[in-house]
């Protein structure tokens, strides 16, 4: 389960339906092009939280009939509907599906009871592995190490999805928990983050970047810090474009330079304007060539 895993894009069509055709032209980029170790499904990267319950069945159906055995799978089934996590936790697992992994709930001010008994009873009910998902920017919920160490303490929970600048937090959990898997959440922080002995990392831009990534990964590990860092510098360039010319959007247009059907974002994202699809062809011929 360790290495570099896209947070996979899904393609649609401009009604906002799933497009099953683009949908596996990206996945095959992922597997073929990027060689990731794996995908992480129906995240935030997916527009996961615009989707119906079918449609995120769906999502996961096609992902895992793609992929078949030749790279690992982990479904995102958080949700504040909970009776839906735990329908999408006992699909993914009926499915093959290798872990699951569920965002802390959002939104409302849940107090850290209310998160942990979210998980437990997740847990309960779906007989596969969690991977915690923790990014307080989105959430609202920023754990402490001890309150880790009651979700870790649950024998289903192999490890943690960490997007969060909290560094000295990360090597707390590092240090503490040898035996778990970190992945790091922020494809921009992956050097730092593979210096402190993280077991992968999960990223929406590893669907167009996802070599760069492996390199970044294998040399921060290895203690080969100049080399890493000058392909962190490539990635951050390419980053702080893609960010400034809109995240998700651009991220299916560099994939369309590259002949996948990458389709539109689900309303309310805005497509791009003409610029900003020139400016994406341009950001692709100097960042991805």
């Amino acid at each position: 389960m360790k290495g570099i895993y896209s947070a996979l894009i899904c393609s649609f069509d401009e009604e906002g339906n799933i497009n099953e055709k683009g949908l596996r032209e990206i996945i095959r980029y992922n597997l073929d092009i990027n060689e990731v170790d794996g995908l992480y499904v129906n995240g935030s990267s997916g527009e996961n939280f615009m989707l119906s319950t079918e449609q995120k069945k769906k999502i996961f159906r096609i992902t895992k009939d793609e992929v078949a055995n030749d790279a690992k799978l982990i479904a995102q089934i958080g949700s504040l509907n909970l009776n839906e996590s735990i329908e999408l936790g006992q699909y993914v697992t009926e499915l093959g599906y290798d872990a699951v992994s569920a965002v802390t709930p959002f939104y409302y001010p849940f107090d850290f009871e209310e998160v942990k008994d979210y998980y437990f009873t997740i847990m309960e009910n779906v007989d596969n592995d969690m991977i915690i998902y923790s990014i307080p920017a989105l959430t609202g919920v920023n754990m402490t190490l001890d309150q880790f160490d009651e979700l870790f303490a649950h024998p289903k929970v192999i490890g943690v999805k960490f997007t969060a600048p909290d560094f000295y937090l990360l090597e707390r959990l590092r240090s503490t928990y040898p035996e778990k898997l970190i992945y790091s959440g922020f494809d921009e922080m992956l050097l730092p983050a593979s210096v402190m002995k993280i077991d992968g990392a999960i990223g929406s831009t590893f669907n167009v970047n996802g070599k760069r990534a492996k390199q970044i990964f294998d040399h921060g590990r290895n203690g080969e810090i100049d080399k890493a860092y000058e392909i962190q510098k490539d990635t951050n360039d390419l980053i702080t474009e893609i960010l400034g010319n809109g995240l998700y959007q651009t991220i299916k247009e560099l994939l369309k330079t590259k002949g996948v059907d990458a389709g539109d974002c689900k309303k309310p994202m805005k497509k791009l304007n003409d610029e900003a699809v020139e400016n994406a062809k341009r950001i692709a011929e100097t960042h991805l060539n």
